[in-house]
């Protein structure tokens, strides 16, 4: 639960709007259906005002199902303040700076992420965003056939610079484990200076930010749990009440997985990796060698 609503980001908001609303309902026994039919709404707007995807939320919505689900005056008045800030708050990514760049599935990550306490992020071909270069971006974003104007690779890049800052928010920075494919590390991106800087950047940022865990899985331990693909396994604060989540990204869309099969098949792919994967130490030396060799 949130304890100071005003104080709360719009992301945080929502989530937990969505989040209390859906166990309310299925406290009270009421399906989605019926829901919908009775404030005729569609099915869409329940399922994404439950999973916090909405931007805004109205006010006067939250009431309503409150309403429906017989909540009590105080917490109707909890749900409608969360409502509230949706309303009046923005979150920075949702600017007219970086809206035009950000599709549906980052947006959805973007709520996520900044609410999170910890992520544990597989990465099998690029560097992971929290600790990209914009150097590195850019050269990214030079890749095939959709490449961005030369004014969105410059608000792409200023995005990935942007979320880095949960690394080091003051009062309580992510717990950020990456785990990287060592392809990650051999494969040049841009001209061999752009990948110096990358790969020394990862140094840095692992040396001096204790929050901030990388290792690397070496071509030599053969089939591993991360083949299917790169994820990100999302946690969140104990006191909201939110289980993990995972995000998975592909090349014309993303998805946030919340089921907790699924979810936890991907946990124990990121215990089997951490445990085959060479520990801190020896993976920021790979990491220092591959330097050398760009």
């Amino acid at each position: 639960m949130i304890t100071d609503v005003e104080a709360a980001t719009p992301a945080l908001c929502r989530l937990q709007l969505g989040s209390e609303l859906r166990q309310l309902r299925l406290n009270a026994g009421i399906t989605g259906a019926r829901v919908v039919k009775k404030l005729i709404w569609s099915p869409s707007k329940l399922t994404r005002l439950e999973t916090g995807e909405n931007s805004t939320v109205e006010p006067a919505d939250a009431v309503a199902l409150c309403s429906i689900y017989e909540a009590d005056a105080e917490t109707t008045a909890r749900l409608r303040g969360y409502a509230a800030v949706t309303k009046t708050k923005r979150d920075w990514w949702l600017s007219p700076e970086y809206r035009p760049v950000i599709p549906p599935g980052l947006k959805a990550f973007l709520d996520l992420e900044a609410t999170a306490v910890g992520l544990q992020n597989y990465q099998a071909e690029f560097v992971p965003g929290l600790l990209q270069t914009e150097a590195y971006v850019r050269a990214i974003n030079q890749w095939g056939p959709q490449k961005p104007s030369d004014e969105d690779a410059g608000r792409i890049a200023a995005i990935r610079t942007k979320r880095q800052e949960v690394l080091s928010r003051p009062d309580s920075p992510l717990k950020f484990t990456a785990i990287i494919n060592e392809a990650v590390l051999r494969r040049p991106v841009g001209e061999p200076p752009v990948m110096r800087d990358q790969l020394t950047h990862i140094v840095d940022v692992v040396e001096s930010l204790p929050n901030v865990r990388v290792q690397v899985v070496p071509f030599r331990v053969g089939v591993h749990s991360g083949m299917d693909g790169s994820f990100v396994v999302i946690q969140f604060p104990d006191k909201l009440g939110l289980k993990p989540m995972v995000y998975l990204e592909g090349l014309v869309d993303a998805w946030v997985k919340r089921s907790d099969s699924d979810v936890e098949r991907y946990a124990e792919a990121i215990s089997d990796l951490q445990a085959l994967a060479p520990g801190p130490k020896e993976s920021l030396s790979m990491i220092k060698e591959a330097i050398k060799e760009h």
